[in-house]
């Protein structure tokens, strides 16, 4: 482990400290999880088209992007915009805005996996937002939570977890393995690391962003248990197992496609995609 110098602060755009870009304001959302209420999209895709260019983008972390957005002088979201996209629900927390970074098996709870793990993320979502101290992690810093599938082996950069099976995980702690867990205690050890990591990565510009950076471990490295180190690729584009995996074009999504949609709830995935669940009438 190596801290990394740098000479400036973390400037990862969130919704409350948008990007400047040449075409207005670029304002990233995050989804924990991936989970999308059809609702909330729609509501982001209105205000994208009221005060935007039309279009929802998707990230390699699973979350939203709209562009174009009006600024204020100083360089905030213009207020009348930041209310549209609070209004649609995905913003929660101002001072969180930022830091609810979390992967999570896209298809988790829906096919396959060794556990559901969508309790898992909104129980460490609703610990984030309702810790001050938390709000102060760096907009790049992520959780990855494997449902024992695999499909996120190689994501895992600062916090997170592996399923072992329907009860416990075992924490990812940088690029070590941490202990085994209950399943149901893995949001409070979690954010528990988040502390110490924050009390550890100093202050200034040149603060460690990552946990890999620290130089010193968070805690005693583990050996990793039988069946945490599987591996497997990415999800594939088009009907998978549980539902269709849709790739998102790079000019994001338009509403038209949105408002075609039936489930209740997609699934932004980490590969430039949306997983839309089979509803009960399509499921075999």
């Amino acid at each position: 482990m190596a801290q990394i110098a740098r000479s400036r602060p973390d400037r990862c755009p969130g919704v409350v400290h948008p990007w400047p870009a040449d075409d207005g304001g670029l304002v990233r959302i995050r989804v924990p999880g991936g989970q999308v209420p059809l609702g909330a999209l729609r509501a982001l895709a209105a205000a994208a088209e009221e005060y935007g260019d039309g279009r929802i983008r998707v990230t390699g972390r699973a979350n939203l992007q709209v562009r174009a957005m009006p600024l204020a002088p100083d360089g905030s979201l213009a207020a009348p915009a930041l209310a549209a996209l609070e209004g649609t629900g995905l913003l929660p927390s101002r001072t969180h805005d930022r830091v609810r970074n979390a992967l999570v098996s896209p298809q988790t709870g829906l096919v396959g996996g060794r556990a559901d793990l969508r309790p898992v993320v909104a129980a460490l979502d609703r610990i984030l937002l309702a810790d001050d101290a938390l709000a102060d992690l760096p907009g790049r810093f992520l959780f990855t939570l494997d449902d024992g599938r695999g499909d996120l082996a190689d994501r895992h950069k600062d916090l997170g977890g592996v399923a072992l099976d329907a009860g416990t995980v075992q924490l990812r702690v940088g690029e070590q393995w941490g202990e085994v867990v209950a399943l149901d205690d893995a949001p409070a050890a979690l954010t528990a690391l988040a502390h110490a990591f924050l009390a550890a990565r100093g202050t200034g510009p040149d603060a460690a962003w990552h946990v890999p950076e620290l130089t010193a471990p968070l805690t005693s490295p583990h050996a990793p248990a039988p069946g945490a180190t599987v591996t497997t690729g990415p999800l594939p584009f088009g009907p998978v197992a549980g539902g269709h995996h849709l790739a998102v074009p790079e000019d994001g999504l338009d509403p038209a496609t949105i408002a075609a949609w039936t489930a209740p709830t997609v699934v932004v995935t980490p590969w430039h995609g949306v997983l839309i669940p089979s509803t009960p009438e399509e499921t075999p």
